[in-house]
């Protein structure tokens, strides 16, 4: 049975997932900038205080397609996908949330924006909250949908993708493999899955690069090691959440909500993963006030 194991594992390292740099076919037209070693697309657009959205994983900038032009309308917005997602390069190095924190402070500078809010979805939140220890000078407030923050969150799969061998393994064969279920496990109302909603989720999954940097992305995922911190973010911070989320449940926004200083937590019935698409009145009305009341 060892053997069994090794050989697997020779076999998964031997067929590791490629990483890629440079456009991939297909890509859209609109603004990318080179910054902390990757070719980076964003958005930037309105006119105001500053505003950085940040999707979460295996996702993109378009996450906010519904939030964006609300937002716009009193604020500069930028928008970006992170590195190893969307249109932005799968560079081989370090895909940690604290190594995304830094690409978007780059962004930020290559912007010149000096500060901004930061509002971030599921896993993107680490990069928020990485972001508010690294610069707490440059993040303003924070709102944060639906938070993937804690150890506890990881699913076993997560911690088995750690081991050199085993994580090839396990993305090469399953990480693409039925996004249909996947997405639905993010929505209260699988009738808000569309045909088109999968077959964007699936042309995204056959990107060059996308397989490697999802795996470097989730073995960058330590919270064991950071999340002691988060009693230190001092900023006014404002939690969006789906009471019915199966991906990160109430009872974490619940814990998040004790461990900041400052924060609020918003609850909205009938709702999954995704309260900026099923709850997207309600949720993105209470984004624009929060962010208002900054001033």
């Amino acid at each position: 049975m060892k053997r069994a194991v090794l050989a697997l594992a020779a076999l998964a390292l031997a067929c590791a997932p490629a990483f890629h740099v440079g456009p991939m076919p297909g890509e859209p037209k609109g603004s990318y900038a080179s910054v902390a070693g990757a070719r980076v697309r964003f958005v930037d657009e309105g006119k105001g205080p500053a505003v950085v959205l940040l999707h979460g994983f295996a996702s993109s900038l378009e996450t906010w397609e519904t939030v964006r032009p609300a937002l716009a309308r009193d604020h500069r917005v930028i928008a970006l996908d992170l590195k190893g997602f969307g249109w932005t390069d799968r560079p081989e190095g370090d895909y940690s949330p604290r190594a995304q924190a830094r690409l978007v402070l780059a962004l930020m500078d290559a912007r010149g924006v000096k500060s901004a809010a930061v509002v971030a979805h599921s896993w993107g939140a680490s990069v928020a909250l990485q972001m508010a220890l690294l610069a707490p000078g440059r993040v303003e407030r924070l709102a944060l949908y639906d938070a993937w923050v804690y150890e506890e969150q990881l699913p076993s799969t997560f911690h088995w993708a750690r081991s050199q061998g085993l994580g090839e393994a396990l993305f090469g064969a399953f990480y693409a493999e039925r996004s249909d279920d996947k997405i639905a496990q993010a929505f209260y109302d699988e009738r808000n899955v569309s045909e088109r909603l999968i077959e964007d989720v699936e042309r995204a999954l056959e990107r060059p690069g996308t397989v490697a940097a999802a795996l470097a992305a989730t073995r960058g995922q330590r919270f064991a090691e950071v999340e002691a911190r988060y009693r230190e973010i001092g900023q006014p911070t404002l939690l969006l959440w789906g009471r019915e989320d199966r991906v990160t449940p109430l009872s974490i926004g619940e814990r998040l909500s004790r461990d900041l200083k400052h924060a609020e937590l918003r609850v909205y019935p009938r709702t999954g993963h995704f309260p900026m698409l099923e709850a997207a009145a309600a949720s993105t009305r209470d984004l624009a006030e929060f962010l208002r009341s900054a001033r």
